[in-house]
């Protein structure tokens, strides 16, 4: 016989679900004030601890190249005989889609022209230098070091679980350091900052990712730009992932997750091939240059003496450091349970340089295309909303329609893959660790993320929520920063003690072949 429900979950579930419950109630009765004072705690962070948000996130790029180039890379997300669960392709495709892949497609037009056209880093928008400062910066904001944050969530998740048995928790992560404090009140309430990041993360998502797809059905073909709208579509998607969720992680977010890869390259391929190639190719390698070369200094650049400049990083780079590492618990623990049996130093390649690549590669060519209509005075694209700037323009190149219904199938697949891996993850936190948690709790959280995404998207408090997000990202880097030296500290221990018995018993080989 099954065990009840009610022991199977952990009581961080119930923790998070009352504070979520709070926070929608709060969004519901005044949306405006929850999004004021959200606005408030988060302006405060953005304005005096931008500076720490710079060098706590390089501080994980450069542990994660340490890891890769240290002898502790040899060693395996497992038992040293693991082998990987998941092919490559089904790997990356999984990182992908987890990870970014509806950002990219958000985003892959509307921010390289918002860096061109309205408001460029430190040049003068519309200039060539703009439009090299609008890829450059792009390149940074999702590039390694977005990907270092996850990584490192991920990697000590993976060893902890894998290599060590521990439970699949973030609390459980931090024994080393912690004792035996990481059962207690301490290791819950780390464990309910993760799970509330993640509710609020996907929910948030949900939410501006039905409007997106509600601004595509409008600029396509007029459907009204309405809430009844965003909310059919919001329930279509919830029905989806629920089935997805239902067959489960080999099957629902693997074959999904292999679909978004295809539809992303059948894309991707053909505005390469119809939109201005040579410029594309021209200008990708051009600013990959400049931001291999200006990569340091962008990454502590605060510019405290030029106003303008500073409230630029403020608005975009803090903010994007701030919402990866909210993020993070989400997508690092998804990566970490599809990540068994790799080797560290393979699975942080992995990790930081091909989705990296691929989201160079996206930007380069989305945002050229656009830029080119820009340029030619073809179209307007920078007077669209934001999620109608990919729309317009696909819809200015040879079968712009199909294209469009094609973005509108990636878009939904990859809310579908989020909204699914987010279930999975929400499931595995709020019952101890478990890597196939019941449905009946995955279905719990499915239902609570899309309610909370209706119920905010009618009210206006969705951006009072996002806020509420990020704000959580602060007190997250800090367990982030525990992670780190917890999972160091283990493996440092593991690498000795693994190097002494290969010792031993290549001692007791020889001392065998001595005898005889």
């Amino acid at each position: 016989m099954s065990k009840p429900l009610t022991q199977k979950v952990s009581p961080v579930f119930w923790i998070t679900i009352a504070i979520v419950a709070a926070a929608v109630t709060w969004g519901v009765i005044v949306p405006d004030n929850l999004k004021a004072v959200t606005l408030s705690i988060r302006d405060y962070l953005s304005i005096h601890f931008g500076w720490y948000y710079l060098i706590v996130v390089a501080l994980f790029v450069l542990f994660c190249i340490f890891m890769i180039i240290s002898p502790y890379g040899k060693m395996k997300l497992g038992k040293p005989d693991d082998e990987p669960e998941y092919s490559m392709p089904t790997w990356f495709a999984m990182l992908f889609s987890a990870g970014m892949g509806i950002g990219l497609v958000f985003w892959g037009v509307a921010e390289p022209i918002s860096h061109y056209i309205k408001n460029a880093p430190t040049a003068e928008t519309g200039t060539p230098e703009a439009l090299n400062e609008s890829l450059k910066f792009v390149y940074f904001h999702w590039g390694v070091h977005a990907w270092a944050i996850y990584a490192t969530v991920a990697m000590t998740l993976a060893y902890f679980k894998f290599r060590r048995g521990a439970p699949g928790l973030v609390s459980a992560t931090l024994t080393p350091i912690l004792g035996e404090k990481a059962k207690g009140p301490i290791g819950k309430l780390i464990d309910v900052i993760a799970i509330f990041a993640t509710v609020v993360g996907v929910a948030t998502t949900l939410g501006f990712g039905a409007a997106q797809i509600n601004g595509g059905l409008n600029f396509l073909l007029n459907t009204p730009d309405e809430f009844w709208v965003q909310l059919v579509i919001i329930g279509v998607v919830t029905v989806l992932f629920m089935i997805s969720a239902y067959t489960g992680l080999s099957k629902g977010i693997k074959y999904l997750s292999n679909t978004n890869l295809v539809l992303a390259l059948l894309l991707f391929g053909f505005v390469l091939v119809v939109g201005p190639t040579l410029n594309i190719m021209n200008v990708f390698t051009d600013t990959i240059g400049s931001y291999i070369k200006d990569v340091g200094n962008m990454s502590f650049r605060l510019s405290p003496n030029n106003d303008a400049e500073h409230t630029w990083i403020q608005d975009w780079t803090v903010f994007y450091w701030a919402w990866w590492i909210a993020w993070s618990p989400f997508v690092g623990i998804f990566i970490a349970r599809v990540s068994k049996g790799r080797t560290i130093r393979e699975f942080l390649i992995g990790v930081l340089v091909v989705p990296s690549l691929v989201s160079f590669l996206w930007f380069a060519t989305f945002g050229m295309s656009a830029i080119n209509l820009e340029q030619t005075g073809a179209a307007d694209i920078a007077g669209l909303a934001t999620e109608q700037a990919l729309f317009g323009t696909l819809m200015e190149y040879p079968l712009g329609t199909i294209t469009s219904i094609i973005a509108l199938c990636l878009i939904g697949t990859f809310f579908v893959t989020s909204a699914d891996s987010a279930t999975f993850v929400l499931g595995m936190q709020s019952t101890k660790g478990s890597l196939n948690p019941p449905k009946t709790v995955k279905f719990s959280w499915g239902i609570a993320q899309s309610a909370t995404a209706a119920i905010l998207l009618y009210t206006g408090g969705l951006q009072g929520l996002q806020n509420a997000l990020i704000s959580a990202a602060f007190p997250f880097s800090m367990i982030m920063i525990m992670m780190a030296y917890s999972f160091y500290k283990a493996i440092t221990e593991d690498y000795h003690a693994m190097k002494k018995e290969t010792s031993s018993s290549s001692s007791s080989n020889q001392s065998a072949k001595t005898g005889s």
